[in-house]
Formats: structure tokens, sequence, C-alpha cells
């Protein structure tokens, strides 16, 4: 079997640093980024090395496909948006344009609060970005109700739940009534509100994001964080019927470089870079931390089907902003790619940096529903080279 493909390499912004051609767009902005060579989870699977990536922690499976339950670890979006809430806008962290999930339609575990229950859980927006105004169902208030009508049946509610918190009391409760403030806040946000608007934005900005659901997602996820909100996880969409089928677009089992070259990766590549210069000029990069990951690589040979298969032993991640210093690349894998030989990096490591990056210290503890304390990453430690000694 083959191991090398038929793609070559280009130069990028950074002298030396070479990355694959059907990159341009990418390899544009390389000096803004920071590349790890040498992620590793030695998982195979999509749920739980999904997991592992979205936590931090390894999952006691190795399964497929694993859905999730209310024993799992916070997601990363999940503790940042309770432990470090936007102070501008109802909406802590937020994840778009829909959940994760394997064929057929099994959410990936470790995307909400888990064992914190619902009040640590991320707005799930599902939604269409390349839409003129984005509607997601139950942020916006019935036409014939009017703002001071829906604020007399907020202060209404509010008094028939104090009178019902006198006679009861509870965790349960008190989460609930945490949720139940937040969808308020929301109808009232307008600003909030005003973020999908796409409409405000010039042909010319969508164009360069890109009219597909990606593209158009990311545009929102800018939208988003300049409206407050503290973190967006982008996920990578799904194709329509896609999920009754065996390989589908994402899942590069066959075909692999026809998918890689005319799909995936030009999608991918104009709107990373369209974001990375976006937030630069918009005086936003150097706050905001912009990661891109995925549960798992592909396998160095390619197979019978002229595909790769999940391979977990070593991948890629890239990351950008938040003050990072750009254009370096941290570890490597063998001659072909196939294990860390410099510098191994494990999601511990990984959310252990994206914490501290994002103003939430690694050792930093919380309190679970049975008086527990629990540290955000148990044994992770921050990568040195993007946050200092």
């Amino acid at each position: 079997m083959e191991i090398r493909g038929n793609f070559g390499s280009i130069p990028t912004s950074v002298p030396g640093v070479h990355f694959c051609e059907t990159l341009p767009y990418t390899a544009r902005v390389a000096h803004q980024m920071a590349v790890i060579r040498s992620m590793t989870t030695e998982v195979n699977s999509h749920s739980a090395g999904g997991y592992f990536m979205l936590t931090g922690y390894r999952h006691s499976s190795k399964a497929e496909s694993v859905p999730p339950d209310v024993s799992d670890w916070p997601s990363i979006a999940s503790v940042v948006g309770a432990m470090k809430p936007s102070v501008s806008s109802p909406m802590g962290s937020v994840v778009l344009p829909e959940s994760i999930h394997n064929n057929p339609n099994i959410t990936w575990p470790g995307q909400n609060g888990g064992f914190m229950g619902a009040a640590w859980h991320p707005h799930v927006l599902r939604c269409d970005p390349r839409e003129a105004q984005v509607h997601i169902e139950g942020m916006s208030r019935p036409a014939e109700v009017s703002e001071l009508r829906l604020q007399e049946r907020t202060d209404l509610l509010g008094q028939f739940d104090r009178h019902f918190a006198e006679s009861v009391s509870g965790a349960g409760l008190a989460d609930f009534s945490r949720v139940q403030q937040k969808a308020f806040e929301l109808l009232h946000a307008a600003k909030s509100r005003e973020a999908f608007e796409m409409d405000r934005e010039p042909a010319s900005v969508r164009e360069a994001y890109g009219r597909h659901k990606f593209g158009q997602s990311a545009l929102l996820a800018r939208r988003l964080i300049e409206a407050g909100v503290r973190m967006v996880q982008l996920n990578w969409p799904r194709e329509s019927g896609d999920t009754a089928v065996g390989n589908p677009l994402w899942d590069t089992h066959s075909k692999n470089a026809e998918r890689v070259r005319e799909v995936l990766c030009p999608q991918f590549d104009r709107t990373y870079a369209t974001l990375i210069e976006d937030l630069a000029a918009r005086g936003l990069l150097d706050e905001t931390l912009v990661v891109v990951i995925g549960e798992f690589g592909r396998s160095p040979k390619i197979n019978a089907a002229g595909g790769r298969d999940h391979w977990g032993q070593v991948f890629s991640v890239a990351l950008a902003g938040a003050g990072i210093a750009g254009g370096q690349v941290i570890g490597a894998s063998d001659r072909i790619g196939g294990v860390p030989e410099d510098r191994p990096v494990r999601p511990a490591d990984l959310a252990a940096t994206i914490f501290h990056l994002l103003g939430i210290p690694p050792s930093s503890e919380f309190i679970d529903p049975l008086g527990r304390p629990r540290m955000v990453t148990d044994s992770g430690l921050a990568l040195r080279e993007l946050v200092g000694v």
C-alpha cells in the first residue's frame, strides 16, 4: 500500500515551514499560527477520540459509537462558559451549527456539561447561517408579544417561582432557575440577537468566508465573539442525508485524495484563513484564541479503496491568536506520519493550554454536585512554547 499519495507541499509565510498544496490560503497566514505536529490520543474511534479531545479526559471505552452519559466529564466549552462567563452576553459558550454525531445520528459524548448538569450545558444553536437572518428557536419573542408584555410575563413568572421556591428546594430546582433566567436574558439581549442578522455583513465578506454552511458558520462565530460570547465551538456540519451512508463526506475511508482536494480542503482553507485575517483586521485576534482540532488523524497507508482510515497515534492541531507566538511548529512525527518522534502532546496538555490562554488556571477547581472538588485538568501541562514558563 502507498504512503505518500499524490499531494505535494508548498512554502508558507514562515521560512522553512511547508504545508500541503491543498492549503494555499492557510499557508499565507502560517506566521500567525502555532502548529502542533505530534498530537496523540492512541484512540481510533470517532466518539471516544472526540471525547478525549473535547474534554481533555480519556473515555473509559474505545468503542466506535459511544453515546453521551450523565457521568461524562464536562466539555472544555462547558467549563469555560461556567467558570468564566461572559460579562456582556447571556451566552457564555455556544456550539454551532449542530452537535457532532456519528451514523446513524448517535451524538458524541463530551459535548455538554456532563455530570455538572444542564446549568453547565453550552448553548447549542442548530441553524443554517447561509440565511440572511438566522432563526434560532427560542431566541426571539413572538411578533404579537411586545417588549413590555414580555417583561410583564417575566415578572409574573418570577413571582410564581419565588412562591414555589419557598416550599420546594434542591439543586435541580436551582439549575432549572438558572437555565430559565438565561432564556429570558436571551430574549431581552438585542446585541446578541443582532449577531444572527447575517445580512448586515457586506456581500464581499460573506463571499470571502465561503457561502457554504461551514464558511457562514465561521462568520457567525466571529459575530458572536464580537457580541460578547466567551467561547464558540464551531463543528464541521454533516451533509444532508449522509448519516445513512457508510462513508460520509468527512470520513475518507475511500477516495481520500479526491475529497480532500475537491471539497474538504477548499472549504476549510479559505474559511480559516479569512477568519484569521478578519479577526486581525478588527483588532480581535490578540484577544481571541482560534483552535483547530479533530478527533484523530488519518492512517499513513492508503487502503485498497484509495482512502485513509482512523489514526489516533499522531496528527496535527493548529492554534492562533490570544497573544501566542505564531510561526512555530511544535513536535514532529516520524518520517511516515505514523507516531510522534518528538515532543508528544496529549489532549490534557492541549486542554491545559486552552484554559490558561482563556484566563482559567489549569489547577482551578470546581465543586461537583456531590460536593467534591474537581480540577479542570488533573494531568495536563500547558505548552511552554505557547504560554511561556
